[in-house]
């Protein structure tokens, strides 16, 4: 009996591929698009046209499903299993602030699934490591367990599970003084949860920094007289994340880190609460409140989001970007951002990593590295 190929495939649609859009058939085959044969046309043919495009790649992701990555055993898998429904086929599992044991605890229990994807989940790339080396005066909602860089405490991390990824404040010395380090190690490095100023992010970017977390949000506000990280990163930055839930960020302020900064790409933030109905969560040893939206500590807090990348996709369509655009900002732009040429792409050798959308833009079919993903009529 032979067992039946599920990593190889075809279809016909509307595709984007990097020289545009194609009107053809898509193949792939073990799991590696083989190519797109078709007609190119322009970018009117989009509009309310079902599509495939590029799956969506996800740097900042600390849960879904009910599930947290810091839970250990497999919470990760359930996040990573939630979000491929939503279209996000790649994502970093993203830490909190916590004590040393419970962050080697939580890196030991989602490696397996890095250097194996389960059936029916994203890829795990890898670790996004927000804190622990933050300013305990812009936690956001991040545990109290804030220190000071120790690039030691990384690299053992980092030999459990890869770390592809670290924020950091780097107006702390030791926590500047690490940045090459972790360049070195192969890490990108941002700043995030920083009340740092324009100067602190200049002697750091000088020092290797690439981006920045979650930008608006938990830094050292724009000021004439005082232009801190924000200033900074609209003045300096090639790259930075946003969380494009319309919570965090007004449309308005989205528009300008659009127009300033070349490599603004999208990410969920997501926590627990993401694909769940409204209730209480976990986020951490915190709880946290769904509702209306978004995800919140007791005292109002913003505590992460509840967004889903398709979403994000959407609401950048109000923002006024094309449907094109949109897709670069989920997907090319931050898989090239962490140095990966085979995703984020539809294109010959490429992964597998597609998403279908309707008309109204929802999720009718994702594909990960050739596995068709079970979709939820109302994703």
């Amino acid at each position: 009996m032979m067992v039946p190929d599920r990593t190889s495939g075809a279809l016909s649609s509307l595709v984007l591929t990097p020289g545009g859009w194609v009107r053809g058939e898509l193949r792939w085959h073990a799991g590696r698009i083989e190519g797109v044969w078709g007609e190119p046309v322009d970018d009117m043919a989009s509009d309310g046209a079902e599509v495939v495009l590029p799956g969506f790649v996800d740097l900042h992701v600390h849960g879904g499903g009910g599930a947290d990555a810091m839970d250990g055993g497999t919470a990760m898998a359930t996040v990573a299993a939630t979000h491929a429904k939503f279209g996000t086929t790649s994502l970093l599992a993203t830490t909190l602030t916590a004590p040393p044991v419970e962050l080697v605890r939580a890196l030991t229990d989602l490696a397996p699934l890095v250097l194996r994807r389960p059936a029916g989940t994203a890829r795990v790339l890898g670790v996004h490591l927000e804190g622990p080396f933050i300013n305990p005066g812009r936690l956001g909602a991040q545990p109290p367990f804030t220190r000071e860089g120790d690039v030691n405490e990384v690299q053992r991390l980092h030999a459990i599970a890869p770390i592809r990824v670290v924020t950091l404040a780097p107006e702390g010395a030791r926590d500047l003084a690490m940045v090459a380090s972790l360049v070195a190690m192969g890490m990108r490095v941002q700043i995030g949860h920083s009340n740092a100023t324009f100067e602190d992010v200049e002697r750091a970017m000088a020092a290797g920094v690439g981006g920045f977390t979650h930008l608006f949000n938990a830094m050292s506000p724009l000021h004439h007289r005082g232009p801190g990280v924000v200033g900074a990163a609209l003045a300096l930055a090639q790259h930075a994340e946003i969380i494009p839930d319309l919570v965090h960020v007004h449309p308005g302020a989205i528009r300008v880190a659009l127009r300033a900064i070349p490599g603004v790409y999208a990410v969920s933030d997501a926590t627990a609460g993401a694909g769940m109905p409204d209730g209480n969560y976990r986020l951490g040893p915190q709880t946290v409140c769904k509702c209306l939206g978004a995800m919140r500590l007791a005292d109002g807090t913003l505590a992460g989001s509840a967004l889903t990348m398709d979403q994000a996709l959407r609401n950048l369509l109000t923002v006024g970007l094309s449907l094109r655009e949109a897709s670069a900002r989920l997907a090319t732009i931050p898989a090239g951002y962490l140095g990966l040429p085979d995703r984020g792409v539809i294109a010959p050798s490429a992964s597998a990593d597609l998403v279908v959308l309707d008309a109204a833009r929802r999720v009718r079919r994702v594909i990960v590295e050739g596995e068709d993903i079970a979709v939820p009529n109302e994703a």
